[in-house]
């Protein structure tokens, strides 16, 4: 299973904002701190406000900032919410055209390997993403500057 740049950005986009604890952050200050390109997180940020991750606040002073506290984002979800397809074989989709399907078990297994890779992610908040070594991080994102000695 690989999970798309697009839940893959959303996931640190929220990490940037959960670290930024409520202050508005602009796109271009996330695609700067992470070098990925702004057209893209634009779509990822309207995608997540869509699903109600994040406020947006348009203009002068503006920008972005999550719209529910850390702790209340479960990671499984967020990631339901943002890939386009979970379908991990042809026989998940609608137009499933393998011979061997009313016979396969292996469906339920790939299904039921989804499903625990899911609720493991759902275990999981994106707070526990920021707490314990949230400064590493802010250094790393350059929201701190750098110790020099």
């Amino acid at each position: 299973m690989r999970l798309t740049f697009h839940t893959d950005y959303a996931l640190r986009m929220l990490i940037f904002l959960a670290l930024r604890e409520g202050e508005q952050t602009t796109i271009r200050e996330i695609a700067e701190a992470y070098g990925i390109s702004r057209n893209h997180l634009m779509k990822v940020a309207h995608k997540l406000q869509q699903q109600g991750y994040l406020h947006t606040t348009r203009g002068r002073g503006g920008g972005l900032s999550l719209a529910r506290p850390a702790q209340d984002i479960r990671l499984g979800r967020l990631v339901k919410a943002m890939e386009p397809d979970l379908a991990l074989a042809e026989c998940f989709g609608p137009d499933n055209q393998c011979v061997i399907t009313p016979h396969c078990r292996l469906k339920g297994v790939l299904g039921k390997a989804l499903k625990s890779f899911l609720d493991t992610l759902d275990e999981h908040t994106l707070a526990e993403l920021t707490g314990r070594g949230a400064r590493a991080l802010k250094r790393d994102l350059g929201l701190i500057p750098v110790r020099t000695a």
